[in-house]
């Protein structure tokens, strides 16, 4: 990755308003978010790359419509990685249409040699992150289901976020409003996905 044999190596996240960087009120703070911070890490890690950082989530999104602009605004970006983030929004769908959704857009990625990682969702508080029958547990599942299945790395935010709660954190300690996180629960995320890619 040091010149004269690099190339710029390009990441793109796409989904809801979560990796758009909304915090509290609608307002966005893109450099708190955890593809931005992710950014940054990887940069410290590897100073003689020239890595870039596309976010194409938008705030209210579901798959469904993720999924639909996919090819002309993700595909068309020719990058390396693609993170996918849309449980959140897909509870107003469903686990087994988003999981359709999903399916097309990891189909799509693979399909043009990219690659491709799976990301659950970072927490709310209205639902109680350590009861398994919630609708964003069901969507982590499906999420992890098609990691296994398609062979795809899979970034458990949930599962990280559950595990604090279970050894006594408060939720609302990582969050900014009930369903956007915080800087520090976006720190935690960007973290997550350094760790994956090292």
């Amino acid at each position: 990755m040091k010149w004269p044999n690099n190339r710029l190596v390009r990441f793109v996240f796409h989904g809801h308003s979560v990796p758009a960087g909304y915090f509290r009120g609608g307002q966005v703070r893109r450099f708190d978010s955890y593809p931005i911070l992710f950014h940054q890490q990887l940069c410290e890690l590897y100073p003689t790359a020239v890595i870039d950082v596309c976010t194409t989530a938008i705030g209210g999104e579901n798959s469904k419509r993720g999924s639909r602009r996919f090819a002309d605004e993700v595909l068309t970006l020719n990058p390396d990685v693609i993170f996918i983030d849309y449980c959140l929004n897909d509870r107003a769908i469903g686990v087994e249409a988003a999981h359709q959704y999903w399916r097309t857009m990891i189909e799509q990625a693979l399909n043009n040699s990219v690659k491709v990682v799976l990301l659950t969702p970072t927490p709310d508080s209205h639902e109680d992150i350590l009861d398994p029958e919630t609708k964003l547990a069901k969507h982590s599942e499906s999420v992890r289901s098609l990691g296994k299945e398609y062979g795809l790395p899979v970034v458990d935010s949930y599962e990280l976020f559950r595990q604090l709660v279970a050894e006594g954190a408060d939720v609302s300690d990582y969050l900014s409003q009930p369903n956007h996180p915080n800087r520090k629960g976006h720190q935690l995320v960007a973290e997550r996905i350094v760790q994956l890619l090292q």
